[in-house]
């Protein structure tokens, strides 16, 4: 890891330091590298490092990380979890170190809808304008798309305190979605989103009734991210196009792809274009419902990767073929883990389902 340049301490007094120094690695063993020493123990993960030491009735927190934006979300993600885990103990939380003076959420943006069409007739695509379209072609792929209530004036999340996002409630509460940035223009000042159309969900209405003017709020971008390599599998269904399209799209001219995407039928598919040489293979369900079919595990497990070379993997679908998917990547192509991003978009049966977006 990169070394920090940015730090906030804070010394939070409690009942029990020790039995909450042990909480807190108990629960980050499962996100980062935790390590234990004389004087407490040091956390480390994508965003930054957290030292933990218990002493006198207080928990010694110092956070280091590398910019602003990951400051915020450590310090954050860690007064989040002393309060979860203080089991009705009042704690106050204090910063001291590099933050503003006006705590504010470093990766929220207020967006604008320009337009809004369809791509197919299972997909909508909604153009938003920003003034800071560079703030989202780098740290992942995906964005948490924040929707007002319809006819009411937005009120987005702020942040308290203890760096805590305070979220609105009531008549002004957001609805909250995840979709991927399916392209970005900098030079017009646009974010292009592609949204997947189910009936009434959230996320589809929203599009749907999208309109020229609107306000949207951003949060991201985030989400795993794609490594360089020389040959790539990309895998998904309609729910992950966008991202795969995306990726697709940046992909260098020296990289070659295969390519497998599951739609219902012929008018669901799209064209892709890269400097990559790739090689696209659409199939169709028909008029089985999204989410039935083992279509994507078969496809997958019929792909030969390559003898050598150095090759990364992408699936987005639901959760059952993601499953499957992993479990052949990790068990038959011994595919280390850094060499692969297999995600659960959606679960088949569940509200809301395919609310990811992608």
């Amino acid at each position: 890891m990169a070394e920090p340049e940015l730090r906030a301490d804070a010394r939070v007094a409690m009942r029990d330091p020790a039995a909450m120094l042990e909480r807190l690695c108990a629960h980050f063993v499962e996100h980062g590298t935790v390590t234990h020493h004389d004087s407490g123990a040091r956390l480390e993960g994508r965003f930054g490092a957290v030292e933990l030491g218990s002493a006198d009735g207080a928990l010694d927190i110092a956070v280091t990380s590398p910019n602003e934006t990951y400051l915020f979300v450590v310090t954050s993600s860690v007064a989040e979890h002393l309060h979860e885990f203080a089991e009705g103990e009042a704690l106050q939380v204090g910063w001291r170190g590099s933050l503003p003076e006006q705590p504010r959420i470093p990766y929220f943006r207020e967006t604008v809808v320009r337009d809004a069409y369809d791509v197919t007739p299972a997909m909508r695509r909604v153009i938003l304008t920003c003034e800071d379209t560079a703030h989202f072609e780098s740290g992942g792929l995906h964005v948490s798309v924040l929707i007002p209530p319809a006819g009411r004036e937005p009120v987005w999340p702020g942040v308290g305190p203890d760096n805590r996002v305070i979220w609105p409630a009531g008549a002004d509460e957001l609805i909250r979605r995840i979709y991927t940035i399916r392209s970005i223009d900098r030079q017009r000042r646009e974010l292009a989103i592609d949204v997947v159309l189910h009936d009434a969900s959230p996320g589809s209405t929203w599009a749907r009734n999208a309109r020229s003017g609107d306000r949207v709020g951003l949060l991201g971008p985030g989400g795993g991210d794609v490594v360089a390599a020389d040959w790539y599998l990309l895998c998904g269904d309609e729910t992950a196009l966008p991202a795969i399209a995306r990726i697709a799209a940046e992909l260098p001219a020296t990289a070659r792809a295969e390519i497998v995407i599951e739609v219902a039928d012929r008018a669901e598919q799209q064209e892709l274009s890269s400097q990559a040489a790739i090689d696209v293979t659409w199939l169709h369900r028909g008029d089985a419902p999204a989410g039935t079919t083992d279509l994507l595990p078969r496809a997958v497990m019929g792909v030969t990767p390559p003898e050598s070379g150095n090759p990364f993997v992408f699936v987005g679908c639901e959760q059952a073929a993601a499953r499957a998917i992993r479990k052949h990547l990790r068990s038959v192509w011994k595919l280390p883990k850094d060499r692969h991003l297999v995600a659960a978009y959606w679960r088949h049966g569940h509200a809301d389902a395919h609310d990811h977006g992608e």
